[in-house]
């Protein structure tokens, strides 16, 4: 093999890792802000029932009409 083939697959050797780095980087990131996502899903799912049970969120305080 040539040196000038050899070099070329060096070269592109080098692009496919700082490709591959860059790729993994990104994949990390985003995995940990779908882990961020579902624990504010289950925060905000963990609200809605506790707003939907009598006495809880915006009911607080509230007292319902004599007539109801």
């Amino acid at each position: 093999m040539s040196d000038a083939r050899m070099m070329e697959l060096e070269i592109k050797v080098a692009y496919q890792d700082d490709l591959l780095q860059v790729l993994n980087d990104s994949v990390s990131q985003q995995q940990q802000q779908i882990i961020r996502l579902e624990e504010l899903v289950r925060l905000l799912g963990a609200r809605i029932v506790s707003m939907a049970e009598p006495g809880g969120g915006i009911h607080q305080g509230i007292e319902t009409p004599p007539h109801y």
